[in-house]
């Protein structure tokens, strides 16, 4: 390994684990979110015409998460109010251990721990505003880098193209274009993935009558971003959700949610393919650092870090310079 490829790589590994100890995420994944949008919209023609619809796009979706969190602090602890006693109730009528002695204050903290969770988001107004301003940044970060995405080594007289700058220059825009087609590829199929799980729940929610069907959509996409554990989280609200209808519900919803479960396997071999597949263990272990770092903006960036290091780490040989090749001389 060249001398240049060597200083790229442990500057990626100084970026990334900066990013976690400074708590980057929100901007890491705003600018990757939004450089991977600014691709798509401009269908490979027009750049202005991708800033354009990137644009619309944003304000659209942020008017969306408006909406959608005001809906949702609306109705999570309604939510709480009607599942919890219910669940409760059916295990005490059939015998049904639960893991603790008293129903009653069980009931009680749960409900109390729910309610004080979604009531502190609204304490949190500056943790909440550093973080908007992180998206902010990302965003503007994006459009930045599609529409010049240069390092301004090739277009500077002063640095020579053989230079240890412009070497190291040369393999840094390697090593972030490895990091961001790993970001494309993860997060690509896992949107993809999503939208099936969240358009089919969709339907089982809507055909049986569910209430708070909208908000148990949009959480089921959300969460569909988040690997293994998000699958759990609105599993457990949906199953919850129809225990308030019927026992039989909740177990209808168990049996459809089980049958998504397969499908999902299947569509991540078909999408997402082999060479993106981790053991679960490691997957876990990477949802969990980055819970601890950076919150749920971690949980999305694990896998694709997990991704990137097995690319780097899996090439079949290391790679060779990237300086050009001498002339062979005249005559040759």
């Amino acid at each position: 390994m060249t001398k240049p490829a060597r200083i790229s790589y442990a500057f990626m590994a100084v970026v990334l684990l900066l990013i976690g100890w400074l708590h980057l995420g929100t901007l890491v994944l705003a600018a990757l979110f939004g450089y991977f949008a600014l691709r798509l919209f401009s269908f490979g023609r027009s750049k202005m015409l991708g800033v354009a619809l990137y644009v619309i796009a944003v304000a659209a979706i942020g008017w969306g998460l408006v909406y959608f969190s005001r809906q949702a602090y609306i109705t999570m602890p309604q939510i709480a109010d009607t599942t919890i006693p219910t669940v409760v109730e059916f295990a005490e009528k059939h015998g049904i251990e639960l893991p603790f002695s008293d129903v009653e204050s069980a009931k009680t903290v749960a409900l109390q721990e729910v309610k004080d969770r979604i009531a502190n988001i609204g304490h949190q107004v500056r943790a909440a505003g550093f973080q908007f301003a992180l998206l902010l940044v990302g965003l503007v970060v994006a459009v930045s880098l599609f529409l010049n995405a240069s390092w301004g080594a090739k277009d500077d007289p002063q640095v020579a193209r053989d230079s240890l700058y412009a070497t190291v220059v040369r393999e840094l825009e390697v090593r972030f274009r490895t990091f961001f087609a790993s970001f494309a590829r993860v997060i690509g199929a896992q949107l993809v993935i999503s939208v099936i799980n969240s358009g089919l729940t969709a339907v089982f929610l809507t055909w049986n009558g569910y209430p708070y069907s909208a908000v148990l959509i949009m959480l089921t996409f959300l969460c569909g971003l988040l690997p293994i554990v998000g699958n759990l989280i609105s599993n457990t609200l949906i199953i919850g959700v129809g225990f308030t209808i019927s026992p039989r519900m909740a177990l209808g919803a168990l049996v459809f949610l089980i049958i998504i479960h397969k499908l999902e396997y299947f569509l991540n071999s078909k999408i997402v393919g082999d060479k993106i597949k981790n053991p679960m263990w490691l997957t876990l272990l990477g949802l969990v650092l980055g819970e601890e770092l950076m919150g749920i903006p971690g949980m999305i960036l694990a896998p694709v870090v997990l991704h990137y290091i097995k690319v780097e780490a899996s090439r079949n040989k290391v790679a060779e310079s990237i300086q050009p090749a001498a002339s062979p001389p005249a005559g040759a």
